[in-house]
């Protein structure tokens, strides 16, 4: 199978440049007209300032922490949305909570030339087991499913025993989801005698793929392929034949490498925090900050992917610039943890620490208590309130005062990434 690449895929850097810096004057000056924030933000901005892409460093940064400010006090979208809201699919909640918009576009998160990269074409039938319920992660993918011509299944995630059922009788050919549940799949159809059932090719994402797991699902003849997406940006990169390259830019953003926590460029090739700008007109993110750490290839200016892609590449992702972390597809922020803490007086500090390999993550919620509080049935409580709160389950210890180191950290990500 040939995967037939498009004009926008082919394009030399300085045409691609020139055609960014235009898609960015048109949606600065959009953006500034049509959604409050940006009117606001951006009013001291004119069109003729964006001359380059170098330009964008003169723009303000946008950070998930001002989201969950802006949506809170301009319900529901904090003013980001650019289009009556007739023209939005859905809105999605993330853990936050954080709100996202869909358009009407079929592919309105970008992911089908993603989809392309990792093989999949018009006939496939897909097993997409992302979340369906409020977070927008099954949708990123379905969109592009749809776009390139696949038949989806939606399985989403949970239910593993029904699942595989599906598989022994559907036969997908294809997998979108985290790669951790589908290791659990692909075991599930091996312990059923049925590797006929096992897809041959996925595209992941929502984890870390890690070497020890890319090279699991090779041993049972699986091309794994990895795309790097946020509920608010859509598609961000993705890989193309040789993971080594690192991770295509995808041709409808424009990716900044900044320092970390702050907003001017670092050089190109070192490491810093990346910042994403797309153009979409229902709701432009216009340098969004997404607290992971990554850096350019240093050759991808000149030396196309192996796959003929020209665009920049990233090496994906190198840890985050603060301490919000992601288990299995859900963001897990420091506000969260301050929430749980301000629920209960009996909490003096708390820390969340994650531990063990990706896709089997244990979450602990260690908790030092304020001098005589009562702790009947607080453990199921807090239990309760955490999983409120970020989806998740943990298990919930209480520690001795002093026991929590005194260092500002909410959240110690412990976890094997080998």
């Amino acid at each position: 199978m040939t995967t037939i690449l498009t004009p926008l895929e082919l394009r030399p850097q300085k045409q691609r440049d020139a055609d960014l810096v235009h898609a960015l004057q048109r949606a600065v000056m959009h953006a500034k007209k049509n959604a409050p924030y940006y009117a606001t933000s951006l009013a001291d901005i004119q069109e003729g300032q964006i001359d380059s892409l170098q330009a964008l460093s003169e723009l303000p940064v946008l950070r998930k922490a001002d989201l969950l400010k802006i949506q809170a006090a301009s319900p529901p979208l904090g003013g980001l949305l650019a289009v009556p809201v007739n023209q939005i699919r859905r809105i999605f909640q993330s853990p936050g909570p954080i709100y996202e918009p869909q358009g009407l576009r079929t592919d309105y998160f970008r992911s089908a030339r993603a989809l392309r990269a990792a093989g999949f074409e018009a006939g496939d039938i897909v097993h997409n087991g992302f979340a369906y319920h409020s977070t927008p992660g099954a949708w990123i993918l379905e969109g592009g499913l749809h776009e390139i011509g696949c038949t989806v299944f939606p399985g989403g995630v949970g239910q593993t025993e029904q699942q595989v059922q599906a598989m022994l009788q559907i036969r997908p050919s294809g997998y979108v989801g985290t790669p951790s549940f589908l290791k659990i799949l692909i075991e599930k159809c091996l312990e059923q005698g049925a590797p006929n059932a096992i897809v041959r090719k996925a595209l992941v994402s929502g984890e870390a793929l890690t070497p020890s797991l890319r090279g699991w699902f090779a041993e049972h003849q699986i091309k794994v392929s990895q795309a790097y997406a946020t509920a608010e940006l859509g598609v961000i990169a993705y890989e193309g034949q040789d993971p080594a390259e690192g991770l295509i830019v995808d041709e409808e953003v424009i990716v900044e490498i900044v320092e970390p926590g702050g907003s001017k460029p670092m050089p190109f090739g070192e490491t810093g925090e990346v910042v994403v700008t797309h153009f979409g007109a229902e709701y432009p993110m216009i340098r969004f900050a997404t607290g992971d750490l990554s850096a350019f290839h240093l050759n991808s200016l000149s030396v196309p992917a192996s796959c003929g892609r020209t665009n920049v590449r990233i090496k994906g992702w190198l840890g985050r610039a603060d301490q919000t972390t992601k288990v299995r597809g859900m963001f897990v922020h420091p506000g969260q943890l301050s929430q749980i803490a301000s629920r209960f007086p009996e909490i003096k500090k708390v820390r969340l620490v994650l531990t063990g390999r990706i896709g089997e993550d244990k979450m602990n919620v260690y908790c030092e208590l304020a001098g005589g509080a009562s702790v009947d049935g607080l453990e199921l409580r807090i239990a309760d309130a955490v999983r409120d709160l970020t989806r998740l389950r943990a298990d919930v210890q209480f520690v001795a005062p002093g026991s929590l180191a005194d260092d500002g950290k909410l959240i110690e990500d412990a976890r094997d990434y080998s």
